[in-house]
Order: C-alpha cells, then structure tokens, then sequence
C-alpha cells in the first residue's frame, strides 16, 4: 500500500518511508492510498476474540501488503500486552477504559505498537533515529516508555512548561537512558510548531534522520483504531448488538481521526462526539464550517488542549474536505471546567466511577447527543487516562483522597531530568545540531 500526503503535492510512499519520515516534505499528513473493508463475517463472532486477535486481525488487513504476518503479529504480541476493559454503568452508557498499560495512558497503545515497528525497520542496519515529540500530557509518557531502551533510536520529548500536571511531567521526565525531555516556555501548540519545523529543515535533514511519535505518524494512528473493534466486541459480549454512539475527549484529533478509520473500514457505530473542552477549534469547525486556530487555553483537561489539531487535516481529506459529509459521523461540542468538574461529582454520585477530566468531557458529549438529538440510543465514552494522573483536580472536585498505583507512585520520588528552553526554533535547532 502507498501513503500520500495530504497536501497532495508529493509523490506517494511506502509503510516504510511514511513512519520513518513521519511528517511529508509537504507539510502534511500521511494518509492510506486506501482504506480496507473487514470481511463482514469478522463482526459475527467477534465477541469471541480478544483484544491482542482482534488487534492482530485489525492489522492484518490494513498492514498485510507492507509486512511479513510473523512481523505483525510479533509487534502485536509485544505492544498489546493489557485490557482495554468495557466498564458498564447502567443499560445505555459504557466507558472504555483506556488507561491500562504501562503509563496509565490511551497513547500507550499507539507508542508501544509504533516503537516495535521502527525497531524492526531499523534493526540490521546501522540507521539512527532520532524521535520528536510533542506532547500536551500524556504522549510524551508513553513514547517515552514505549522507546526506552531500544537501540539505534533517541527520543527528544517537548513540552510547555507548567501546563502538564505534576505526575505527568515526572512520568516523562525521570526515564534518563535515551530519553531526552525539554521543558518549552509556552504552549502546546508552540511545541508542536517546533517539532514541525525541524523536520523540513534542511541542515536537520542533512545531519540526522528525524522521525515523530506524536499522532502526526501513521504508526502511532493505525494501532488506535484496535481498541474501537475491541469496544464494539465487548459490547456484543454484553448483549448490545445495535451500533453505539462513541464520545471521543478531543484534542488533537488523532483518536477521533483512527476511530473514524475504523468506521471506514467497516466498525458498526452509529455516530461519533468530539468531545472539546475551551479549546474548541474542531467543535467550532464542525458547526460553521470554517477552522480558525486559536490560541491554546490551559484547562484542567490539559491532554486536550490544542488550539490547532493537526489531525483535522487528515479528517478533511477522509471526508474530501465536505463538512457536510463528515457531521453525519460526527458531532462535536466543547466545555469548561466548571463543567467538567461538576460532571467528575455527578458521576461519582451516580455511578460510584471516579472518571478524569477528559472522560467527564467525554461523558458531557455524550449528555448533550440524549439532550439535543436522542435519548435512545447507547453510548461507549472513552476515558483516556486514570484519574491519579489529575489527583489534586479530581480529589479537589470529589472531596476525596484517590488512590495512586504503584507504577505512578514510583515516578513521583524520582529526580526530574529535563532541559529549559524557550519557544524558538533557532535554540531547538542549535541543541539538536550540538
């Protein structure tokens, strides 16, 4: 299979190049010269499966033209190595908890599935790679722990200072190995800037082989469309066979961009949320059919907050670039963070679910979709993250003390590691070229 960029102004390339390369000289974003059906007779029995043969059938069809079976399944064998448990809270409303592997993080799936296919692409040769990533919260967590240790590759994480919370920033900043983190004075979106801008740099270009792990990379979006199969298995398992409608906390898209992947491919789902908090560039898109970047708004929910999500690109160009085609998939809406505490307390009193603050947003879609469109249907809200990792904001809004597991206790006693830089390209250039 061949991958384009989104711009449409490069010659197409193969797995290889696209998750290599990571970001088109273009500047856009690659993309499948074709999405694959999944045999409908796959969905049958489905429920029968688990979430590593769901993951390894999933992959099977969208990567069986680029790589060897024994590859796929080895990858898959090595990166889905936990649950992505379907927790129901009374008929009509699931969470899928997504929080299961090693940093407590959804982005652990992607990280760990795309760091195992670069090694093997590098493996036998004497290429090094060099990872950028920038991350709002949690990517920069999980890639860190996906990569560490893997020969021939370093990775260099950015993030904005203050904006992450405490056991996030020491989750990514305490690997040491070759793990590098710096510590940017500004926003998300700065540090985004920055890792873009460094992979069309030419003097970069000519002096070490850059590659991205953020959502940017084909790597890190094709496994995240495996747990939505899995979603719908695990319904199926509890007797729901009608599609759902699955609520997405959104930020930079990549998670709503694979769940609408799947639906390509053939997922059973009735409709999709895009679930924003302030920061509400996409939600705003959806509804006048204009994108107008915003500056990025710091919110309790930090994981989501991105004035300009990059994956709206590859949204766009899946849908060919028809507003109006893309919201019978998706709606979207956004909201603050009295709102989302307020739904953390609801919740808790509801359902006795301790949910983070990018799941509550998630579950406010999800009562918005009953309040302004339908109040019969079954939802699957996905929460991204255990709550410990935002421990003052949900023990602040539930008066309570949550427990923190063991693995994120750990992190908290460690020495954090990191380099100070501001939000300018020519400093980053120069750390890299040094």
């Amino acid at each position: 299979m061949k991958y384009y960029s989104t711009n449409h102004s490069i010659d197409a390339v193969d797995l290889r190049t696209a998750v290599l390369q990571g970001l088109p000289k273009d500047k856009g974003l690659y993309m499948p010269d074709d999405i694959p059906l999944i045999m409908p007779r796959f969905f049958e029995n489905i429920q029968l499966l688990s979430f590593r043969e769901i993951a390894t059938s999933v992959a099977l069809t969208l990567l069986g033209e680029d790589l060897p079976s024994n590859v796929i399944i080895d990858i898959i064998d090595n990166a889905i190595t936990f649950d992505t448990p379907l927790i129901k809270l009374d008929d009509t409303h699931y969470v899928l908890e997504l929080f299961h592997g090693p940093t407590l993080a959804f982005k652990d799936v992607g990280a760990r599935f795309m760091a195992r296919l670069m090694k093997h692409y590098i493996k036998d040769t004497d290429q090094k790679l060099t990872v950028l990533v920038a991350t709002s919260g949690d990517t920069g967590s999980a890639v860190a722990n996906g990569f560490l240790g893997i020969d021939g590759i370093d990775v260099i994480i950015l993030y904005p200072s203050g904006k992450v919370s405490k056991i996030q920033e020491q989750q990514l900043t305490t690997m040491g190995e070759n793990i590098t983190a710096i510590e940017v004075d500004g926003s998300f979106d700065d540090c985004q800037n920055l890792v873009k801008t460094a992979f069309v740099d030419k003097a970069l270009g000519q002096k070490m082989t850059l590659t991205s792990a953020n959502s940017i990379n084909i790597a890190r979006l094709i496994p995240q469309t495996f747990y939505y199969f899995h979603a719908y298995a695990q319904l199926k398992r509890q007797g729901n066979t009608e599609p759902s409608v699955i609520s997405i906390p959104s930020g930079n898209a990549g998670n709503l961009t694979a769940a609408l992947i799947a639906k390509r491919m053939g997922l059973p789902v009735k409709r999709f949320i895009a679930a924003c908090n302030s920061n509400d560039s996409l939600a705003k898109y959806l509804h006048t059919g204009e994108l107008v970047a915003k500056p990025t708004k710091h919110t309790i929910s930090n994981a989501m907050d991105v004035g300009n999500p990059s994956n709206l690109m590859r949204i766009q160009d899946l849908y060919s670039y028809s507003v109006e085609f893309l919201r019978q998939d998706l709606l979207s809406w956004s909201f603050d963070d009295d709102a989302t505490r307020a739904t953390i307390r609801d919740i808790y009193k509801t359902y006795n679910y301790i949910m983070d603050p990018h799941g509550a947003v998630g579950y406010l879609g999800t009562k918005r979709y009953e309040e302004e469109i339908d109040r019969d249907s079954v939802h699957i809200i996905l929460e991204t993250a255990h709550p410990a990792k935002f421990k003052d904001t949900v023990d602040a809004a539930l008066g309570i003390t949550v427990d923190i597991p063991s693995r994120l206790e750990q992190v908290l006693h460690k020495s954090k590691q990191s380099l100070r830089m501001p939000a300018d390209f020519e400093a980053f250039k120069q750390y890299l070229l040094s």
